[in-house]
Order: C-alpha cells, then sequence, then structure tokens
C-alpha cells in the first residue's frame, strides 16, 4: 500500500466542509477587491449596493432598504449614518407616514454612479476573467442555487 497523498485542494477539510470553507475564503477576497476597487470613491463595500439601489428605486423607506438589501438593521443605519455624513444620501421623515424615514440620493451623490458601475464591471471581470461564458453561465447557475440553499426561510438547527 502506498501512503495518501496530501491534498493539493487548501480547503478541503474533509467531508461536511471543503465547499463551506472555499465559499468563505471567495466571499472575503471579493469583498477585498471590492474595497480595493471602491477606495477612490470614497464608499466601502456595501455602501455602493445601497447607493445603487437607490438611484435605481428613487426615495426609499428605510425598512424597505432594508429588506432589499437583506441585511441586518443596524448594520444599514450605520451605513446610512456614514452615507449621510458625507453628504451622499439624505434622511427625512415620510409625509405620508410619520413613523417611517424616506432614503434618499443627494444631487451630489449622483456623480459617483458612473465611478461605482466602473469599479463593479472591472470587479466582474476580475472575479470571472478566466471563465468562458458556458463556465460563467454554470457558476452564475450555482450561485443562486447555493443563494437559495442558504436563504433564512431554510436555516434550521442541526
Amino acid at each position: 500500500m502506498t501512503p495518501q497523498q496530501p491534498s493539493h485542494d487548501p480547503f478541503d477539510v474533509g467531508p461536511g466542509g471543503s465547499v463551506s470553507r472555499a465559499l468563505g475564503h471567495v466571499s472575503r477576497l471579493h469583498r477585498a477587491a471590492a474595497g480595493e476597487l471602491l477606495k477612490c470613491t470614497g464608499l466601502y463595500p456595501g455602501q455602493e449596493l445601497l447607493m445603487m439601489h437607490l438611484w435605481d428605486a428613487g426615495p426609499v423607506r428605510q425598512a424597505d432598504l432594508i429588506n432589499a438589501l437583506g441585511v441586518d438593521p443596524s448594520t444599514v443605519t450605520k451605513m446610512l449614518q456614514r452615507l449621510q455624513r458625507t453628504g451622499k444620501v439624505t434622511r427625512t421623515t415620510d409625509p405620508a407616514d410619520r413613523r417611517a424615514v424616506l432614503v434618499e440620493t443627494t444631487e451630489s451623490s449622483s456623480a459617483l454612479r458612473p465611478e461605482i458601475e466602473a469599479a463593479w464591471k472591472s470587479l466582474e471581470e476580475r472575479t470571472v476573467g478566466a471563465l468562458d461564458p458556458a463556465e460563467r453561465a454554470e457558476l452564475h447557475r450555482l450561485l443562486n442555487k447555493v443563494a437559495a440553499n442558504l436563504s433564512p426561510q431554510s436555516a434550521t438547527c442541526p
């Protein structure tokens, strides 16, 4: 019998973990790359998604923004506070419901839109540039399946 060769896959941790470790690693690398590309815009990773949503949707209630982004409410609140301090968004009381807060981009923040779109285009190319179109489509399909598996309604304790 020959001794077993060590795996060359750094994420091969045995049964039940290699895909999750690889996905976590890729996620961290992707976020770091996004951070590098967004540095010149003055935004942090995650803030650009919020801004892109607001540019597309127009004024949105903060609660609806939280739901649309699928992010913890305290995280969105901190992002909005930071964006408001830098003059990129405004938050006002919703005249239709005084208990709700409307979030809106400022006119000056609209100048960031082309930079952010260029950063995301660059990030996309950096992320999947080595994949052919069929591989890109397959990766997209598989990531959608993984996302569905990880949706909050499918979470249960072991």
